[in-house]
């Protein structure tokens, strides 16, 4: 390590204490990610308590061109947060204070170190909801997730993190701090500068503290799991149930057989809930008021679509267990890989194209690698569906056919590589499918005006 490294350790440790600075070999102790076991690697890691310390972190790293790897619950799925012996990492996990919930404006104020899942409970103590939901909500960090403009499984009715949140306050890579903490749901005074940050992937700052948007809690959760004739009846069916419940549909997710195969049978699932065999699997949510009544309602609308062949079989659960347990299939995503090398897809495209598109892929996918399976599922109700590819090919050619074989059909479609999971490392050569030379451009001049020395998470995105 240069002096002035081990400079800027001492004084980050003056400044912090010693217990917020972790050297090299303390932080080879801690993993890569829930999705990766294997030891994390960089010069230090930092833990700042406060936005304060962060912006000191940032201008002292600033000042040397230190690079420095923004991250959070390490949950993601695009190696956006990697790191490498040359780096510092600002781990934003001693950030974790719910400042505020305020019941009459119906918003949270939160540090970025919060978990998603930890502002789910305690807002639901008050009777209110933080609706964003994901798979990962016990781990992910909620500076993580506007960091990404994490979807999950109620975008159809709630929107992305994007839309569910009112104010920032962020970090530029020189110190500066960005205080627009405001909790209004029209504020047009200038620029809406929390846009800058919310999906920028840690490269345009630092996200430090938040205001969320809170809706009233539900009163009633009903889910239904269908099987489905064919892909237009999954296309007719989203909007029977959207127009037939009143815009009460919260999720509404697709399960190619396959999918549902390996989820819904033994060891995973003792008895699937529905027989095997049928060509598409949805699985519809229902957010209401009145448990009885929105049963009701559902049964009604539900015995429409099967008796205009929407449905040929249907589950229904509104109890707080039977709903879990359906839940439970749709997040069994780890069962697919069983220990072998995998490899996950994230795109959105026009929902009426997905039939096609995805006997494109599975065709593609077969004269890459024919021992190749290919699971197909998603939020399909808001355009985004997911490809879990196993056993992925060692060799970065066939890793790269593989990618090919998705992407290269979704340009033509006004498609895009990522719905949801950001671009980070993996997916920087596909930006091009998604964003025009133009776009990737202003893309580079936003970071060089914000970070000119580009110290904040070098590499990734564009």
């Amino acid at each position: 390590m240069r002096p002035e490294q081990t400079q800027l350790l001492d004084t980050l440790r003056d400044r912090l204490g010693p217990h917020a600075v972790l050297d090299a070999e303390a932080v080879a102790e801690r993993a890569q990610g829930i999705w990766r076991p294997t030891p994390l690697v960089a010069r230090a890691l930092v833990r700042p308590r406060n936005t304060e310390e962060v912006a000191f972190v940032l201008k002292a790293c600033h000042e040397m061109g230190q690079p420095v790897i923004p991250q959070g619950g390490l949950t993601g799925l695009v190696h956006g947060a990697d790191t490498g012996p040359d780096d510092l990492i600002l781990s934003l996990e001693r950030m974790n204070q719910i400042e505020e919930i305020d019941r009459e404006g119906r918003t949270a104020r939160v540090q970025a170190g919060v978990l998603l899942q930890g502002l789910q409970e305690a807002v639901a103590e008050e009777g209110l909801s933080f609706p964003l939901d994901l798979g990962a909500r016990g781990s992910c960090f909620l500076g993580g997730n506007l960091a990404t403009n994490a979807g999950g499984n109620r975008v159809l009715r709630y929107g992305m993190a994007r839309e569910n949140t009112l104010g920032i306050e962020a970090v530029l890579a020189d110190g500066t701090v960005i205080d627009s903490l405001y909790g209004m749901v029209k504020n047009n005074a200038g620029f809406d500068l929390k846009h800058l940050f919310i999906g920028s992937e840690g490269t345009l700052g630092v996200i430090t503290r938040a205001v969320l948007r809170l809706r009233e809690a539900p009163r009633s959760r009903l889910s239904m799991l269908l099987a489905v004739p064919d892909f237009p009846s999954v296309t007719a069916l989203l909007r029977h149930l959207d127009q037939g419940l009143g815009g009460q549909l919260s999720a509404f997710e697709v399960m190619w057989p396959e999918f549902y195969e390996a989820v819904a049978t033994a060891p995973r699932c003792p008895a699937p809930p529905l027989p095997l065999g049928a060509p598409f699997y949805v699985l519809a949510e229902l957010l209401g008021a009145d448990a009885a009544r929105d049963e009701a309602w559902a049964e009604s609308v539900l015995g429409d679509a099967l008796e205009a062949g929407l449905v040929s079989d249907a589950v229904l659960a509104s109890t707080a267990a039977r709903n879990e347990a359906l839940w439970a299939l749709r997040d069994s995503v780890d069962v697919l890989a069983a220990g072998k090398p995998t490899q996950v897809f994230d795109v959105s495209l026009p929902i009426g194209a997905m039939g096609a598109y995805v006997e494109t892929v599975k065709t593609a996918v077969a004269k890459v690698d024919s021992s190749v399976k290919v699971f197909t599922f998603g939020h399909l109700g808001d355009g985004n569906l997911h490809f879990v590819l196993t056993p992925r090919p060692r060799e970065a050619e066939g890793v790269h056919a593989l990618e090919a074989a998705v992407y290269d059909p979704l340009p033509a479609l006004r498609g895009s590589v990522s719905a949801e999971h950001g671009i980070g490392l993996e997916k920087k050569s596909w930006l091009g499918h998604s964003r025009s030379p133009a776009e990737v451009q202003l893309m580079q001049t936003l970071r060089e005006a914000l970070d000119p020395r580009g110290i904040l998470n070098p590499g990734k995105v564009c």
